[in-house]
């Protein structure tokens, strides 16, 4: 049986040595209000189903919605999205403000510019500490051109080219 903990700055500072892509995921609330935040966690899961995960703070103002909505999308932010990545990780702000929002065909918040996103039907719910994982099964799939957006000791990054 395992007795150790780390403290959580110590795991904090060894997660920021993993690089990773930047994600943006949205979700409508019964009343069709817009919800969103940014997802550190993310990753597929299986092609057959298509399905991904991402991890939500139980403590996130967004959590009621992306507890209780039947769907979200998963944006994947290309570079020069710095900004967008931010305001989805603030708390209080009005996140969608300036933003050119679609709706999708199931009511869901679409964000402009993102290298790709992926519309999912929430499969499953799984308490994970001090997060909620959601488990979406993709229904639909669209990417776009240009560079990813990357997440790097806490900070934003652009990708440079090998040779």
């Amino acid at each position: 049986m395992l007795t150790e903990t780390i403290s959580p700055d110590l795991f904090r500072a060894a997660l920021s040595r993993w690089a990773s892509g930047v994600t943006v995921v949205t979700t409508s609330d019964a009343q069709g209000r817009g919800h969103g935040f940014t997802a550190s966690a993310f990753s597929s899961v299986s092609l057959d189903p298509a399905l991904v995960l991402v991890c939500l703070d139980n403590r996130a103002n967004c959590f009621e919605a992306f507890r209780q909505s039947e769907g979200f999308v998963v944006h994947l932010l290309a570079q020069g999205q710095q900004d967008l990545a931010g305001r989805f990780a603030s708390k209080g702000a009005d996140k969608f403000a300036g933003t050119d929002v679609q709706l999708s065909s199931r009511g869901l918040p679409l964000l402009p510019g993102a290298l790709a996103r992926l519309e999912c039907r929430t499969e499953r719910r799984i308490p994970g500490g001090d997060h909620l994982i959601l488990i979406g099964e993709v229904h639909h799939a669209q990417d776009g051109e240009g560079e990813p957006l990357v997440y790097y000791q806490r900070g934003f990054h652009e990708l440079n080219p090998v040779g």
